[in-house]
């Protein structure tokens, strides 16, 4: 059974998983908001501008990789769909959204990301600026890999002004993967414009 984490709590990712983590998968969702008779659940279902018309919302997911001083290491967004290091790596865009299950993961090698990396970032900005006003039960969570069984998940209710929002972090602690459910506002179109608010939680 996954656990519901709420804004702050910081739960060990190994053993709500009942074992090493290795393998995980982590989606950022959320609903656009529209009329009744055009409601559309979607995961990342509007990422790098998939859709069309006035009911779209081009959101796009960024993980910032940093350092033990808070130094972005490296990026993953739309311009880069993969780390460097080839730990972390992008699914890309689901223009449809159909099916169930996730329409949009990042894949992360947790055996892969390099020692000077102590954690993982995850964001959502809208890049044609539409405010979070038109999105709601944005959410994410974390899937072993190996097994596909959630293991976390974080679901946030924060509509309003802002363009933007710190979602999660994934985090080094004592030899062990962590994950910090954070659910902060911010504005921006892109990553870089977020990171005075991303660097804190770093």
């Amino acid at each position: 059974m996954a656990v519901s984490l709420q804004k702050g709590q910081k739960i060990s990712l190994s053993k709500e998983a009942g074992g090493d983590l290795t393998q995980v998968k982590l989606g950022l969702g959320w609903d656009v908001a529209q009329g009744p008779q055009e409601k559309k659940g979607g995961f990342l279902g509007k990422l790098f501008g998939g859709g069309s018309g006035g009911d779209s919302i081009d959101l796009d997911a960024s993980c910032i990789m940093f350092d033990s001083n808070k130094q972005a290491v490296d990026a993953i967004w739309f311009s880069q769909l993969k780390s460097k290091d080839g730990s972390i790596v992008h699914t890309g865009d689901n223009r449809t959204g159909d099916g169930d299950g996730d329409d949009e993961v990042i894949n992360v090698d947790l055996s892969r990301i390099p020692a000077n990396v102590v954690s993982l970032v995850f964001t959502v900005n809208s890049f044609t600026g539409q405010t979070f006003e038109t999105v709601e039960n944005a959410f994410c969570r974390i899937v072993n890999a190996n097994n596909n069984q959630e293991v976390a998940r974080y679901n946030l209710s924060a509509q309003g002004s802002h363009t933007a929002m710190v979602m999660a972090k994934v985090y080094r602690h004592n030899n062990e993967w962590k994950m910090h459910a954070i659910g902060e506002t911010a504005s921006g179109r892109t990553f870089h414009d977020l990171m005075p608010a991303i660097t804190p939680h770093a």
